[in-house]
């Protein structure tokens, strides 16, 4: 594509915008910014050296104001937008960023999704990859936008990308050479209106794959499993539950991989020597091991990257133990899936900190684990309401208001004893009462350091 004085409109100031609108000035074209914010609540914006009259924030400009050839959508932006819609309607092309990221690049592309685990395993991946001493990068929906980090990559190069429902929705060349989906349960139904749209976003990952590529599935979930038959790209599953004959699962407590045509059965790694707490995190270490097989990594290397890997931030996060009371940030725990899989990871006495803004889940089934695995439910932000109603149908005991996400912290210490464990998992968002999950982990850190301050180290 010659991208000299093409005229891009980029929709959401955020990192992925900022980082489209710099990929974009350095392909030569002209690019406008547009976010329904003002200036003054923007950062960053003022050093892309945009000009005035291309930097439309505040409002939502008419789209005969610009009349974009391309327009690139940054993940957090409704598609209902009226600037997205009267471009669809006239065949103008819309891109994510990741899209624009990966366009024209020789690099490597993994590409990780599903509901849940995705910045675990991509995390672990990128950990995995750098182990073949050749370039690589880490980003996406991680927290980096990918543009800009694979900027003069080249075939050598491996580029690990975390890619959501929205940022997939929207990909129309991107081919991703090893793709990984994790799992699937109810998630963004608020955006996608049903889990059937919601699997369709997350399956354009697949799109562009050829026969050379590689499909990494989760056999245990049906939904993922049955996307194998109808891909074009070579397949390879994973099971933490059934030991399969072709693929990654488990045997006797021990990470395998079998190959049925070779008739041999290769042991990886015990699950005992894992950092990572939980069943569910065997997902994420058998997805990242076939990906770092993909690379050619032997599997004594993948065992060593692996035994090594500690976790991801915000994710079932050890944050201290403090008068024996153990507290874990799971504030990445945004969905009632998620936040099941923390609970199930512990066994001993929970004192669970939940709310914020629902997704447009239901939370009954979740509260049948709550009443099952907690010894006090703590609720707070928009969502309390309706999560104690669920939980009051589902016969949990102990449920607290908190009027404050502090407050709720405070709560959750005085229900601790020691041998307790403290888990912020709220299964919500956190834009009710914060920017981002990672605000809302960094806090709940900060209150619990602040409110002991002679910590027992683990």
């Amino acid at each position: 594509m010659n991208w000299l004085n093409k005229r891009v409109l980029v929709i959401g100031a955020g990192l992925s915008g900022q980082a489209a609108v710099q990929q974009l000035r350095r392909l030569g074209a002209e690019v406008f910014l547009t976010d329904n914010k003002v200036l003054e609540q923007l950062t960053g914006v003022e050093g892309l050296g945009l000009d005035p009259d291309h930097l439309l924030v505040g409002r939502v400009p008419e789209f005969t104001e610009i009349n974009p050839e391309l327009i690139v959508l940054s993940p957090g932006v409704s598609p209902k937008l009226s600037l997205v819609q009267e471009g669809i309607s006239l065949n103008v092309p819309v891109w994510s960023e990741v899209e624009l990221a990966m366009y024209d690049c020789p690099a490597l592309c993994i590409g990780v999704t599903g509901t849940n685990g995705k910045t675990t395993t991509t995390t672990l991946i990128g950990e995995l990859a750098k182990l073949t001493g050749r370039p690589t990068t880490v980003a996406g929906n991680i927290g980096v936008a990918l543009s800009g980090q694979v900027a003069g990559m080249d075939e050598t190069g491996i580029a690990v990308a975390e890619l959501s429902s929205f940022q997939l929705e929207f990909s129309d060349k991107l081919r991703v050479h090893v793709a990984i989906l994790l799992n699937l349960t109810p998630d963004h139904l608020d955006r996608h209106g049903s889990l059937e749209n919601y699997l369709f976003a997350k399956a354009q990952i697949f799109k562009n794959q050829t026969a050379t590529d590689l499909a990494i599935l989760n056999w245990d979930d049906p939904l993922v499993r049955d996307l194998g038959p109808k891909l074009k790209s070579r397949i390879m599953y994973f099971s933490p539950t059934s030991f399969l004959q072709d693929g990654i699962s488990l045997w006797h407590e021990q990470i395998v991989y079998a190959e049925k045509d070779k008739r041999t059965m290769i042991p990886i790694i015990s699950r005992k020597e894992l950092q990572l707490r939980g069943a569910h995190n065997l997902e994420n270490v058998m997805a990242a091991a076939a990906a770092a097989r993909a690379l050619g990594l032997s599997w004594t290397e993948i065992a060593d990257g692996l035994r090594q890997f500690k976790g991801v931030e915000h994710r079932e996060e050890i944050v201290g133990m403090f008068e024996g009371i153990l507290f874990v940030n799971d504030s990445k725990g945004t969905n009632t899936d998620a936040a099941t899989k923390a609970l199930l990871a512990f066994d001993e006495p929970l004192v669970l900190i939940a709310g914020g803004k629902n997704k447009g889940l239901d939370f009954h089934d979740f509260m049948k684990v709550v009443r099952d695995k907690v010894k006090s439910l703590v609720l707070l932000g928009q969502a309390a309401d309706e999560m104690e109603q669920a939980a009051r149908d589902e016969g949990v005991k102990t449920i607290i208001r908190a009027t404050s996400f502090g407050d709720g912290v405070e709560r959750a210490i005085s229900e601790a004893i020691a041998g307790d464990v403290v888990l912020l998992s709220p299964a919500c968002t956190s834009w009710d009462m914060f920017k981002s999950y990672e605000e809302r982990g960094e806090l709940f850190k900060e209150l619990v350091r602040r409110h002991y301050r002679e910590p027992i180290q683990l």
